[in-house]
């Protein structure tokens, strides 16, 4: 007696489609890393599953009024005349109207509680960062450690991390999935993200937003240590190896370049940020009322003196 093998089949033919589903779960945003990206997640099952309500029984009910009133079925009930009914009615509407009201609960709470800058609650100190966006890299700034780095960026997991973004070019959109949270990075304007990893590892960050010919390059890792003191020494190692960081050298490393290595600098200007930010303001010149003022408009005064945003 011969047997039908081609359930088996179809299943090993399925396999490797599901496994490569599966698959891309791994690094993305269902695969969170940090308390924010996993309440994210959350959210996406919760909205998803909601909408799903009104989905599969729509899909079901499709089929079987298809298969109900197919022209073979002598049995099916003919009403051409027919026009109103309130159990229908009451379906179609109070169904949606609690799946809306429930989804609108759910998007209140979240927007509230998932506010980039919002900070995160935690016994321990925030780290700080300061970022900007170059032609094709990312600049990382920490202003209370002295040192800033290239493409690669650090800090001990269980520790909130607190962003300030900025772009010295075209806009671009700051994004580690695993940690949660996507925000622009735009010339003239800060943003402000709050992040925070549960679990050591290397995370894989990137612009989310096309910015140009050097836009598949602009990648980083974000390191999460297990310990203070592995931070500690990432920190060592990196001002072991850091170059200076003036404002002669920052106008070379926002010059546009591709696929730039991992590299560490000491911080010797600490308006460093606010000058780049202030760079495209329209009204820089006004800012000129104190000592620290002034100096941020003077260094800001020499970045200008060349422009590095060049139409893409």
């Amino acid at each position: 007696m011969m047997r039908n093998c081609r359930p088996t089949r179809l299943l090993w033919g399925l396999s490797p489609a599901l496994a490569a589903l599966l698959s891309g779960c791994q690094g993305g945003i269902l695969d969170p890393k940090g308390q924010i990206a996993a309440d994210e997640k959350s959210l996406i099952i919760t909205a998803t599953l909601l909408m799903l309500l009104v989905v599969i029984p729509v899909i079901v009910m499709t089929f079987l009024f298809a298969w109900k009133y197919r022209a073979g079925n002598k049995d099916a009930t003919y009403t051409p005349k027919w026009s109103h009914s309130n159990k229908i009615e009451a379906v179609v509407w109070i169904v949606p109207i609690i799946i809306v009201s429930c989804l609108a609960v759910v998007t209140w709470e979240t927007t509230h509680k998932l506010d980039p800058y919002r900070p995160l609650e935690s016994d321990k100190k925030p780290i700080n960062v300061q970022v900007v966006a170059l032609n094709w890299k990312w600049l990382f700034i920490y202003p209370d450690l002295n040192i800033a780095t290239v493409n690669q960026l650090a800090f001990p997991k269980d520790v909130p991390v607190n962003f300030r973004i900025t772009s010295d070019a075209a806009m671009n959109s700051f994004f580690i999935p695993q940690l949660g949270g996507q925000i622009y990075a735009m010339a003239g304007m800060e943003t402000k993200l709050h992040l925070i990893a549960n679990e050591a590892g290397t995370y894989k960050g990137f612009s989310a937003n096309y910015s140009g010919a050097g836009f598949s390059g602009m990648k980083f890792n974000a390191i999460a240590t297990p310990t203070q003191q592995e931070f500690d020494a990432w920190v060592a190692r990196a001002r072991s190896a850091a170059k200076p960081l003036d404002a002669e050298a920052y106008i070379q490393l926002a010059k546009p370049s591709e696929n730039n290595p991992a590299a560490f600098y000491s911080l010797q200007e600490p308006r460093l940020f606010s000058a780049v930010l202030h760079k495209y303001m329209a009204n820089r010149q006004s800012l000129a009322a104190t000592d620290e003022q002034l100096k941020i408009d003077a260094l800001t005064k020499r970045l200008c003196e060349t422009p590095v945003i060049k139409e893409q």
